[in-house]
């Protein structure tokens, strides 16, 4: 090493240690920001504030906040400490915040990310309730978002995810602009594999934001309906199956038959069973005594069905009128408010309609072959 290039080094070394000493001085002095993340998230419309404090034992010290290229908020220094408070934070207030403090000829910098993120509670799914027994696609919807990269979805079965759906892809789309921010929303599509019975209550959307020292999650609820249709064989369904009774059967697999637990939940169960001309439906639960279940919801007017019961059982009969009826039958246990479900898809009217058709025009044309057949035998015997 030459004597020129040892000069040069000798010239430089003094600049280097100068830069290295950021936030601690030759003089002792040191500069701190609270909280400590390189990268602070802060939710839209929130407050925070950000806290620089400068230690330093000489008397000429100072400290203040700077922004680059973003309004700074209120500031409040003082000798030692600089306080930078953010309130109903924008979008807009995004960006880096530099805290500057001077100790005597030393002088400190630190650097702070603010990131401003929405994540409202806004979930949405279609179809807002699944069926058993045939496979379904769902879509489930996160809106008015940012960051939509730290965004993700899952369904939920429980606490655990469900792995056995098939993915059909994530869509990010840009909402209506109210305002000058941009937002986001986020759908996520899942092809689900028929549900069996006894189906859980509900399976669960579950939208999750990943930001640097954040994760918040939220979640919309998806009801499962057991369908009914006269076709099927007469068997006892537990509607309001929980996990507690197998929390480790697959929801896509048919599972035990009711009545070979061991246990079985303080819940009420709708069971059915074939009648003359219809259906009769038992509402019961398994509890101990002091407890009712009665029927809250049915097709057109509950007070238009046959109801009795007493105590924690109750009954109801549904009439085959032509067209069965269509819709949600629902019990409720009390105390406790527990709900059970039961949704019956009814036949297709129009092809008993047509087929009553056939058969009555079927019977006038021969009802009117015999007439004319008459007629005619009439007219060929000969005259006595």
């Amino acid at each position: 090493m030459g004597p020129s290039m040892e000069q040069g080094l000798a010239f430089l070394l003094p600049f280097f240690m100068g830069l290295l000493q950021q936030g601690r001085g030759a003089q002792g002095g040191s500069l701190e920001v609270e909280p400590r993340q390189p990268v602070v998230a802060l939710a839209l419309g929130g407050s925070m504030q950000l806290t620089c404090r400068l230690t330093c034992e000489a008397r000429a010290a100072s400290v203040q906040w700077r922004g680059l290229d973003t309004s700074l908020g209120a500031v409040q220094s003082g000798p030692n400490s600089s306080v930078l408070s953010v309130h109903n934070a924008s979008l807009s207030a995004t960006g880096t915040r530099v805290c500057v403090g001077s100790c005597g000829n030393s002088t400190f910098q630190k650097t702070v990310k603010l990131l401003v993120f929405a994540f409202p509670n806004q979930l949405t799914v279609f179809p807002v309730a699944l069926v058993t027994g045939r496979p379904q696609e769902l879509a489930c919807t996160a809106h008015n978002i940012t960051n939509p990269e730290a965004l993700s979805l899952s369904l939920l079965l429980g606490d655990q995810e469900l792995e056995e759906v098939q993915a059909l892809g994530q869509e990010v789309e840009e909402e209506p602009e109210e305002g000058e921010d941009s937002l986001f929303r986020v759908t996520e599509r899942w092809l689900l594999p028929p549900l069996w019975t006894p189906a859980p209550p509900a399976l669960h959307c579950q939208a999750t934001m990943r930001l640097p020292g954040l994760e918040q999650s939220h979640s919309q609820p998806i009801p499962v309906l057991h369908i009914l249709t006269s076709q099927e064989p007469p068997v006892t369904t537990s509607l309001e199956a929980t996990l507690e009774q197998d929390s480790t059967r697959s929801p896509w697999s048919p599972g035990p038959k009711p009545g070979n637990s061991s246990t079985r939940p303080c819940r009420p169960e709708i069971h059915w069973s074939p009648a003359p001309g219809g259906l009769e439906l038992l509402c019961e639960a398994a509890c101990g005594p002091g407890t009712t279940v009665h029927w809250t919801q049915a097709p057109g007017d509950l007070a238009a069905y046959k109801r009795w019961g007493a105590g924690a059982q109750a009954w109801l009969r549904v009439l085959w009128a032509g067209c069965h009826p269509k819709g949600l039958f629902q019990c409720r246990l009390d105390p406790g408010g527990q709900m059970a479900s039961l949704y019956l898809l009814p036949e297709d009217c129009t092809s008993h309609t047509s087929e009553a058709l056939w058969v009555g025009s079927l019977v006038l044309g021969l009802l009117l072959l015999v007439f004319l057949a008459y007629r005619l035998w009439k007219r060929c015997q000969p005259a006595t």
